[in-house]
Formats: C-alpha cells, structure tokens, sequence
C-alpha cells in the first residue's frame, strides 16, 4: 500500500494531497462539505467514511503521498489516521466509523454493538484536545488561525491514537467523566418524562425534556431529523440546526436551511422577560435560536447544552411550539420545498 504522511495545510499549494474533510483545488478531495465532488462510488455521511470507502474500494487516486486537513476534529482525524494507517483501519473500519458519527453528527446509538468503544475513543480525543491544546473554534480569537494550530492536535493523535484504539480502558482517567455524563443523559432522555414530537416534512424534532443533557445523548432520540428544538422546564428552550444540514450526507435528504431572524424578531415582540432573541447566521456549522444568543462564544455555543446557562422565557412552552412549528410550515410553504427534493441520494 502507498505509504503517506500529513502535512500542513498551508504546503497543499506546493504539494499535491489527499485533502480530508476539507477542500482546495490541488487536493484530491475526500470530504462531505457541501458541494465537493465526491464520487457517487465513495459517497457517504461522514468524511472518515469516504476515506474508509474509498480505501476499500482502493481507488487509484490514493496514490498521493501527503494527507492533510485544514482543521482538526474527529471525523477529519479519522479520516487522516486511516489514510496513514490503511490497514489498521480497515480491520477496525466499523468503529472507526461510529467515531466519526459521534464526533461529527454528535449523535450516539446505544443499539449499535460497537457504539460505547467508539464513545470512549471520541471522549478521550475531546479530553486530550481541551487538556494539551484548545477547545473546538477557539482558533478563531488566536493570532495563528485553525489551519496553522490544528497540526499540533494532528501531530500528537497522529502518534498516541493507535494505543489507545488497542485499548481504551489504559485511558479510562481521560475519557470516564465524558463518558458517564453523556450515558446519564442517554438515560434521561428515554425516560417517559422525555416527550418528543416529530414533523418529518419540515425536518423538526422537538424534544421537551425536564433538563439540559450531553448533545450525544440529545441527538440520540432526533435521528432522521435536521432541525431540533429543546424545551426544558423552566420555559428554557434552543433551537437549533445540526450538522447535517451545513455538509452533504448520502443517506438521505435533508431540506435547505432557513434564516430564523423573523421568527426571533416575532419571539421578541413576546417576550417580556428582559432579555432578547437572537439567531445565529445560517452559514454556522450549527446556528442556534435562543435568548441572549449573542453572548455566546463559538466555543461556547458548540459545547453541549449543560455547559452553558439558558435562560428562563415568559413565552409559554405550547406557544413557543406554536410559534415554531407555524414559522417553519408557513417558510418551507413559500419556498415550496420538500425533504424528497433535496438531499444528496
């Protein structure tokens, strides 16, 4: 097999490379940002596992010697360690694969038997990461921007993952508080006092549950679902778009994103509290519509729900449903979209 190594992002334009989960016009590009031109063959939800296809398919345009990435998450170092280590991910192809599900879509599926090692790995990627680096978008107030910082994180995975993937528990220390929160989450949310109610033709999940929980075990219970709204008690509530909708994904369709700046300017004219809506642009990776938005960090709005504070709302709870539902029924209507239109098949 071709033997690889990662470089920088910043040489791709001296050096041609496998380029993963990112894009740039002397890369051959093994992503599922929007828009790339993936091969039908290698087509997937995550971009480690159009690596994983495409390594199984053993496509002549691996033939490249450099492998990089423009940032460092879970799906994109997946993606970057199996290219380098080809073998070793093949053997380990499905767990590899929930990783990236984990990591990217921030959704944990308890049924699949391979599902609690993937979320120790993904735990201590996390650990490590805030630990020996910087926190997921923290870049973007630093000096030296993603692309340049991200080879430190890159470089140390590259080197410690394959022991830990032997063995997780060696690391129990790093990943077991992660680990224990988003499993009593999972718990919580498929408790009775967990309701959810689904609209599939306008994407929305909501999720009325008695407290904030770990985006893994949240995501959990919106599969098939792009838009999620969570209402807790207290009349505190987000929504938000996920993941899905920012990249392509090949399992199903998804329908277009819609700016929630008119729904947060009609929440606003009823909300007496004191504080305001605001909604974050469509272009995040994953924009959120909640009382005092605009206080939030990128940092802190990618942190799960439990590691910020949500604000109690006067609205009531079956009136911010209300107002929710009709805003996306009315849009999706005028716009005269459908899930079966749109969405990589």
């Amino acid at each position: 097999m071709q033997k690889r190594k990662f470089i920088p992002f910043s040489e791709v334009k001296h050096q041609k490379a496998i380029v993963v989960d990112s894009a740039h016009p002397n890369g051959v590009l093994l992503s599922h940002w929007r828009g790339t031109p993936t091969p039908e063959a290698i087509q997937d939800d995550t971009s480690a596992a159009i690596v994983l296809n495409a390594l199984r398919l053993n496509l002549p345009e691996l033939g490249v010697a450099n492998v990089t990435a423009n940032h460092f998450d879970i799906d994109g170092f997946v993606g970057v360690w199996a290219l380098l280590n080809p073998e070793l991910a093949l053997e380990n192809e499905e767990l590899l694969r929930q990783m990236a599900i984990i990591g990217d879509f921030r959704k944990l599926d308890l049924n699949h038997p391979l599902a609690g090692e993937a979320l120790k790995l993904v735990c201590w990627i996390n650990a490590k990461e805030r630990a020996l680096f910087y926190k997921p978008f923290e870049a973007d107030t630093m000096e030296e921007k993603e692309a340049a910082q991200c080879v430190q994180k890159f470089n140390y995975f590259l080197r410690e993952f394959g022991t830990v993937l032997g063995n997780p528990d060696w690391e129990k220390g790093a990943w077991e508080d992660e680990v224990a929160s988003v499993l009593l989450g999972y718990r919580d949310v498929y408790k009775p006092d967990t309701m959810l109610t689904r609209y599939p033709e306008i994407g929305l999940v909501i999720v009325e549950t008695p407290h904030p929980v770990h985006y893994y075990a949240l995501f959990s219970r919106t599969q098939g679902f792009d838009i999620v709204l969570s209402c807790y008690q207290g009349n505190k509530y987000e929504l938000e778009y996920k993941y899905t909708t920012w990249v392509d994904i090949a399992s199903r369709p998804t329908l277009p994103r819609i700016s929630m700046a008119p729904l947060a300017a009609r929440l606003n004219e009823l909300e007496n509290s004191g504080r305001r809506w605001t909604f974050d642009a469509i272009t995040e990776t994953g924009p959120l519509l909640r009382l005092q938005g605009e206080d939030l960090t990128r940092t802190e709005a990618y942190e799960s729900p439990t590691e910020r504070e949500i604000y109690t709302s006067s609205i009531p709870v079956q009136v911010l449903k209300e107002q929710v539902v009709s805003f996306l029924m009315r849009l999706t209507k005028v716009l005269n979209v459908s899930i079966s239109g749109h969405g990589r098949k």
